[in-house]
């Protein structure tokens, strides 16, 4: 029992140490990336402290860190202090508790060390069989860290970017479950290691046989984790910041780098759940049994596709500008969520009937439900494009109570 729990708290300190060191790291990450991508130079004075050494400005994150907790903590004299800051409180843990079941790789080995037989599975709550439910649940109380920051606040500017921002997340999270119902469907688990562990059976991962889901999951997981075209809760270009615009110092840090996790987290969950996880063909086989050198390249596989996908929200955010608010829930109930039901249906019908037929023809199962699967994101965005004129065209019109054309016909003075 007390090896078990010396396990326990050695995972919790390393992933609570990693991703704190990740999320700020991945700042600086995204700050170089915007400079490349706008031709101009990012943070590179900051080095190691008390030198010269500059090392590529790797000293700004700690810089940083330690500016925000340093700096004055103010409280207005206007806001519910309670309210206020338990706020940012709620997100933060949220965020953090979400890593609870997401697995770093398969498992280690046994260490041969008495009271400590078996083989360690690296993730810090193992055998949770709703692994993905519990996910999804302590992510969903980030709204409640939105609303109680902006309601505390008493600010009219902080009070509309929070309602703003409830409506946001709490509309795509439908499209959010819809995409993953597809998977979960067809791993018969909601647990995250059995998900991996289908995909790494068969070789053939959920990207390539649900697109569409996968489609569905990547856009909602742009909106849920507030990163452009979707970063209404935060706006950073409007004038009043949004929610968080009463907050300052760690308070402020708090908020912001929950929102960092949150984009770590989405990372993973589409690493997981539609590239595989540790899976690499011919690389990190497909066995409950693993060697030290599989379990490191396992943990390494996953970790450099999570990296890849947050280099892509990165870029994202770089290359698109940001959805008007109409736009954004339009594209929730309107796109994302008949999309995810398209898919959910699709799926449930080759599940149903489709590997029966595909037994009784002698085909390859994953070969086939593929070509279905991009069928189907094909005739899904080739609907979308034929209807999307029509339904802008139906629209009322916006603007002064004169049409163009009366302008036109008047006369020049």
């Amino acid at each position: 029992m007390a090896e078990t729990i010396i396990i326990a708290l050695v995972k919790i300190a390393l992933v609570i140490g990693g991703l704190m060191t990740a999320a700020a790291y991945f700042v600086l990450l995204e700050r170089r990336m915007a400079a490349w991508i706008q031709d101009r130079r990012g943070p590179n004075r900051v080095g190691i402290p008390l030198t010269r050494i500059r090392l590529f400005g790797l000293g700004q994150p700690i810089a940083d860190g330690v500016k925000f907790i340093f700096k004055e903590e103010f409280t207005p004299a206007h806001v519910d202090k309670l309210l206020y800051f338990l706020g940012p409180v709620v997100i933060f843990v949220a965020a953090i508790a979400a890593f609870a079941v997401i697995p770093f790789g398969s498992t280690l080995p046994d260490l041969g060390i008495e009271g400590l037989r078996g083989p360690i599975h690296l993730l810090v709550a193992p055998g949770v069989d709703v692994g993905l439910l519990y996910v999804f649940a302590v992510n969903s109380l980030a709204v409640y860290g939105l609303i109680l920051g902006s309601w505390a606040s008493n600010d009219k500017y902080s009070f509309f970017g929070g309602i703003r921002s409830g409506a946001q997340l709490i509309s795509y999270e439908i499209p959010l479950g819809l995409g993953i119902l597809g998977v979960v469907f067809v791993a018969g688990s909601l647990q995250l290691e059995t998900i991996i562990g289908q995909q790494a059976r068969t070789g053939v991962w959920n990207v390539f046989v649900q697109p569409l889901g996968f489609v569905v999951f990547l856009v909602a997981a742009f909106a849920e984790a507030a990163r452009l075209p979707f970063d209404l809760p935060e706006a950073e270009q409007e004038l009043v910041g949004g929610y968080h615009t009463e907050y300052s110092g760690i308070k402020l840090m708090m908020y912001l780098v929950a929102e960092f996790l949150h984009m770590i987290t989405a990372s993973f969950l589409i690493v997981i759940l539609f590239f595989g996880g540790w899976h690499l063909w011919g690389l990190t086989g497909a066995g409950d049994e693993v060697t030290w050198p599989i379990a490191v390249l396992r943990v390494a596989v996953l970790l450099a596709k999570v990296t890849l996908v947050v280099l892509f929200f990165m870029l994202a955010r770089w290359s698109w500008p940001r959805f008007r608010f109409d736009q954004l829930m339009d594209m929730a109930w309107k796109v994302m969520v008949p999309m995810g039901l398209v898919n959910l249906f699709v799926v449930a019908v080759w599940i149903e009937y489709g590997t029966r037929l595909v037994e009784a023809l002698g085909l390859h199962g994953g070969i086939v439900m593929a070509a279905v699967g991009w069928a189907v994101l094909v005739a899904t965005w080739l609907a979308l494009t034929w209807a999307a004129p029509a339904v802008a065209d139906n629209r009322p019109r916006l603007g002064p109570p004169y049409a163009q054309e009366e302008f036109e016909e008047r006369p020049t003075p």
